[in-house]
């Protein structure tokens, strides 16, 4: 069992910083792999950012590139999505998911996820 709790959205101006918390718990095995995804209305849940939590690996989205960093504090527990120069396309419902399988930024390849947390960019 993992769970997942996020924290940290609202409402930011365009070109804005934001940093996103997921506090997890639970099977360390079953959250070996950790991201970031987003989803608005109308559109399918994506993949912004991912990491191995027991190594160096990191994948990020070609959108978020350059903006957006995905760390981890592995004495806390906790994953991290820091966010710089915001775009109102970043708005959306950021969830934090952890998985066991390897670093992907798919939503399928993930079995537990947080209840989210609203982010939402305005000009």
């Amino acid at each position: 069992q993992v769970h997942l709790v996020e924290s940290g959205g609202g409402p930011v101006l365009a070109g804005g910083s934001l940093r996103l918390s997921c506090a997890a718990s639970g099977s360390t095995y079953s959250r070996a792999y950790m991201g970031w995804f987003r989803q608005v209305p109308g559109k399918e849940r994506e993949g912004v950012a991912v990491i191995y939590t027991s190594g160096t690996s990191a994948a990020h989205a070609d959108s978020v590139k350059g903006r957006f960093t995905i760390s981890q504090d592995n004495a806390k527990n906790t994953l991290y999505l820091q966010m710089t120069s915001l775009k109102p396309e970043d708005t959306g419902i950021y969830y934090c998911a952890a998985g066991s399988r390897f670093l992907s930024l798919v939503t399928r390849d993930y079995n537990y996820w947080g209840q989210g947390t609203q982010v939402t960019v305005s000009s």
